[in-house]
């Protein structure tokens, strides 16, 4: 459900949503008009692939922007119209790439479980969405979640976790445990679960290798899949500075809501200062034109320092979830490309995955 849905949530009268949804369409509008100053075909790929790049950049910047001025509740009302407007978009889209969606739950975690059509899954995704720890839905992730399955060939169960600022750290995490802890306990092998998401979400995942051990240990995942995640919550790094011209992401990223008086230098919260020794393999892929390039550098540099088999893609002229928002993209494409390669690698000697076991799940 998106968190508009949940009771303990508030959100604005009908007509004010209205008027913000055509506020909304009102910033998009001004974003498209500015492209044409931009040099829109200027970039490292081809004329189109530029012009996409710079259309997706001016409209999403905005959508951020003018999303992160609301107050709460209308933030969450309009976060409902999106969700709303997927729920009736997405299903073709889903179905087009071979593939089943089920909503469902694991530990008590409400989510969307993608499993490939006609094929015997080769392994499990937890999926943990990016959306800055306060926004988006499983639902909003539909096609690239519905891809990553097909692409891997590995059922994919995208959470539905807690958000702030209703519901600040720690709460994202227990709900991955929890989710996890189930998956666990279905019996499915430790050697086909991965743990994955992008952005807040690949921040989440760090935290939750990093801050629960009674759920993680001794039955840690079989690989961590990042796409752009968040690694440094400081936000100090060269890049976030350097980079805010070229990104997606606002130039005042908000994090306060979200760590609500917490540390951001807190080891659970700070991969680039915990010990990553126990990691399991890890592939990550990122943009160089995102502003959380250089943390992400860090990252991988530090993975590999301690020994962690470590998978690495920067992609040049690129910003942050690219993979997400520009699908058709020969990068995303190459992305999605490198993490099949990745997970199929890793569940080569795997013991093998009795589909019965999801299937119990989906009747139940």
């Amino acid at each position: 459900m998106a968190m508009g849905n949940r009771p303990e949530v508030q959100t604005a009268p009908a007509p004010i949503a209205a008027l913000d949804v055509s506020l909304l369409a009102q910033q998009l509008a001004t974003a498209l008009a500015r492209v044409p100053f931009r040099r829109p075909f200027e970039g490292p790929s081809s004329l189109l692939s530029n012009l996409g790049i710079s259309v997706t950049r001016e409209v999403i910047r905005s959508f951020m922007g003018y999303a992160s001025s609301l107050r709460i509740p209308e933030f969450r009302s309009l976060e409902l119209v999106l969700d709303g407007i997927c729920q009736w978009m997405m299903p073709p889209f889903v179905r087009s790439l071979d593939v089943e969606s089920h909503p469902t739950e694991f530990g008590g975690v409400p989510g969307i479980l993608y499993v490939p059509r006609r094929r015997r899954p080769v392994g499990v995704i937890l999926y943990l969405h990016g959306g800055g720890y306060i926004g988006t839905s499983p639902t909003m992730y539909a096609f690239f979640t519905a891809r990553l399955c097909r692409e891997t060939e590995c059922a994919t169960f995208v959470a539905d976790y807690r958000l702030a600022p209703e519901f600040p750290y720690p709460a994202g995490a227990e709900d991955a445990s929890a989710a996890y802890a189930e998956l666990v306990a279905l019996g499915i092998p430790r050697e086909r679960i991965f743990l994955a998401g992008d952005s807040g979400g690949g921040g989440l995942a760090n935290t939750l290798l990093l801050e629960r051990p009674e759920h993680i240990d001794p039955v840690r995942p079989a690989g961590l899949v990042l796409f752009s995640p968040e690694v440094d919550l400081r936000l100090d790094e060269p890049s976030v500075t350097e980079n805010a011209d070229r990104d997606i992401l606002p130039w005042n990223i908000p994090t306060t809501a979200y760590l609500h008086g917490t540390d951001a230098s807190s080891q659970p919260l700070a991969p680039l200062r915990a010990d990553l020794g126990a990691f399991p393999p890890t592939c990550v892929t990122w943009g160089g034109d995102e502003m959380f390039r250089d943390p992400i550098r860090r990252y991988v540099q530090r993975l590999r320092e301690a020994g962690v088999p470590t998978d690495a893609r920067e992609f040049e002229g690129m910003f942050h979830v690219f993979q997400i928002l520009m699908p058709w993209a020969d990068d995303s494409r190459e992305a999605f490309r490198h993490v099949r390669t990745f997970i199929h690698r890793v569940v080569a000697a795997a013991p093998p995955l009795a589909v019965t076991t999801l299937t119990r799940k989906l009747v139940a």
